[in-house]
């Protein structure tokens, strides 16, 4: 066990909503995704009652930056941390960078290089979607989520972590333009949608439920426990079909968080926030094994059990 606690979280969410039917999307006006992260930063820092001194890694796990260079940790760093040295990085694996992050910084908390780490998500996919394709247009939402870890030697962290990737979902969910590959000299009338979220859900879908069972089989494996062992699964809100996903792999109702009908997709926010409302309801106690699971632009699959 890489043993880490978790000293303090903090969210926002934007107030506008967008209703679809019975789906209710929270997406961002006035705010910006740097402001949303700040705050959620600043909520996560005064709930663990400690200043941005005592942090000694910032990390953005955004699937979206805020732009291409510097990366958004420094953008973050220097609207709360401006002035002190803290180092900071981001890591992206697009909707479940949270995972990834907190997978990979563990180690290196377990190692002694990180003490306290200051990690948060912060997504407006909202602005990158394609009115005409309706499936992903009335799908995500908006919104910030952060979390400070701290190196422990109480009998809690992370137990076991899992990433696959299988490429030939690569292009089933895209944003192509914008970086080198179709470069902004590009953009026009005609070529726009380029810019904009692409996504064929039906065949994620499909990927997913064909490759889940035999992920869950060698997580089972490896790790030596059972789904039974986990007290709640936390997974990424990909889509209306996550209660279709979750009765495939044989997992109750009641074992695992569901908040796709009022908080929708928020991109790499949607583990951590369901995190923060597990905590802040009661489902997820101190002592409770949790596991984190989602799927991801790649295709990647991601899985990390932590004991809270």
């Amino acid at each position: 066990m890489r043993r880490i606690e978790i000293k303090g979280y903090g969210y926002y969410l934007p107030e506008n909503k967008v209703i679809f039917e019975d789906q209710i999307r929270r997406r961002a006006t006035t705010e910006t995704q740097l402001e949303m992260a700040v705050i959620a930063c600043q909520r996560a820092l005064a709930q663990a009652d400690m200043d941005i001194s005592a942090i000694d890694l910032i990390v953005s796990t955004a699937a979206v930056g805020v732009q291409p260079i510097p990366c958004t940790a420094a953008l973050i760093h220097e609207q709360i941390a401006k002035g002190y040295g803290i180092p900071a990085m981001d890591i992206n694996t697009t909707c479940t960078s949270f995972i990834t992050g907190m997978d990979t910084i563990s180690y290196l908390m377990a190692a002694g290089r990180y003490q306290r780490v200051l990690m948060v998500a912060s997504e407006i996919g909202s602005q990158g979607l394609n009115p005409k394709q309706k499936e992903s247009f009335e799908l995500f939402a908006d919104g910030a989520a952060a979390f400070i870890l701290e190196k422990t030697e109480k009998n809690k962290g992370v137990i076991y972590g899992l990433q696959e990737t299988w490429s030939e979902g690569a292009h089933a969910t895209e944003l192509r333009g914008g970086l080198t590959g179709f470069h902004p000299k590009n953009y026009s009338e005609e070529t726009k949608a380029e810019y904009m979220f692409d996504m064929n859900g039906k065949s994620i879908l499909l990927t997913s439920l064909r490759k889940l069972p035999t992920f869950l089989e060698r997580f089972q494996a490896e790790s030596g426990l059972k789904l039974e062992d986990i007290d709640l699964i936390v997974p990424h809100q990909a889509s209306k079909a996550l209660g279709l996903a979750m009765k495939k792999l044989g997992i109750a109702e009641e074992k695992y968080i569901d908040l796709v009908q009022e908080y929708g997709n928020m991109v790499s926010v949607s583990v951590p926030f369901a995190l923060c409302m597990a905590i802040e309801s009661g489902r997820a106690k101190t002592g409770d094994t949790i596991m984190l699971l989602g799927t991801a632009a790649g295709l990647t699959f991601n899985l990390l059990v932590v004991r809270l």
